[in-house]
């Protein structure tokens, strides 16, 4: 049966359709007869007990430059007027980006929203992962410079990043020598206010980060993001370049001991970064990436997969 999808994502005009998962699933759902609309997070307007969109039906095509067409603009009442709304907006997980959560939570018991904003909100990437340490390398989260200092001092060379931060932004590498942590550690907490996360230094990310896909607690697909020449950070918006991968003995454990708290969480569509073949760094569950990769080295359907899983859902 035709579905009516309500996407909540960035501006279309902005993305680049050659690797957006985004733009893969809106294909993959007009390939399938659903009915897609777009709109932007700041659309949201909630009144009188109902949360409404303005959104506009939209046809996606793959064609560079050409790939979408915008039809009629409509207000959505998200409760009654569709079947499914995809939240696939980008971080930054800010204040906007939580009450995008909390506006959507607000319609679940008549509409599927994937992934589930309550678990979104509950599970930031750098946070949630904190749960599963036993999988992570040696990791501190700190606004704290002294603390900082014994940790490199622990540890040799370290890497520091935001805690709320996404594709590859502002990670820093420090050596033993300390050189920069100060600064760092000063620039950090006058620009956010959490605090940051501090992770030994993996030498292994020479040989790349791997980024496993999860579909319903399931293991989907897995790519290889090995970094540019000189950078440590493999993330494929920062430069870095995919290879086919398969999965280790450690790797497969790790999403099976995910895959219970996925599926309570009702997170559908997950993504996870894991370095070295046993290293667990992130949970991406905002707007998790990487399928068009996957299916272009596996000769796979990631998309199809998602679409199955939420079909599924539905029909449950």
């Amino acid at each position: 049966m035709p579905l009516r999808v309500a996407v909540q994502m960035d501006r279309l005009e902005t993305i680049n359709i050659a690797g957006d998962s985004t733009f893969a699933l809106m294909l993959s759902a007009q390939a399938r007869g659903h009915k897609l609309y777009h709109y932007l997070a700041e659309d949201l307007t909630w009144q009188d007990g109902r949360l409404y969109a303005g959104a506009h039906e939209v046809s996606v095509k793959a064609v560079p430059g050409d790939h979408f067409r915008i039809g009629e603009f409509a207000i959505l009442d998200l409760g009654r007027d569709v079947d499914v709304v995809l939240m696939r907006q980008d971080p930054p997980f800010d204040l906007g980006y939580i009450t995008a959560t909390h506006l959507l939570e607000r319609i679940q018991y008549e509409t599927l929203v994937v992934n589930d904003p309550a678990a979104v909100r509950n599970a930031p990437e750098k946070v949630w992962v904190l749960d599963f340490a036993q999988y992570m390398p040696p990791t501190m989260v700190t606004r704290s410079l002294g603390a900082a200092r014994k940790f490199l001092a622990d540890h040799g060379e370290i890497v520091i990043k935001p805690l709320h931060g996404n594709a590859g932004k502002a990670v820093f590498k420090v050596g033993r020598d300390g050189a920069n942590l100060s600064a760092l550690i000063e620039l950090f907490n006058a620009t956010y206010r959490e605090p940051h996360v501090l992770q030994a230094f993996l030498p292994e990310v020479a040989e790349g980060d791997k980024r496993i896909v999860l579909v319903d607690g399931e293991f989907a697909g897995a790519i290889n993001r090995r970094p540019a020449q000189g950078d440590i950070r493999s993330n494929l918006a920062a430069g870095g370049t995919a290879e086919a991968a398969e999965l280790t003995d450690t790797e497969r454990e790790i999403c099976e001991a995910l895959q219970p708290e996925l599926n309570r969480r009702g997170l559908l569509f997950v993504g996870i970064d894991v370095i070295g073949g046993k290293w667990l760094t992130e949970i991406n569950v905002t707007s998790p990436t990487g399928i068009v990769a996957i299916d272009k080295f596996n000769g796979t359907d990631t998309a199809g997969l998602i679409w199955d899983a939420i079909e599924q859902c539905l029909a449950a």
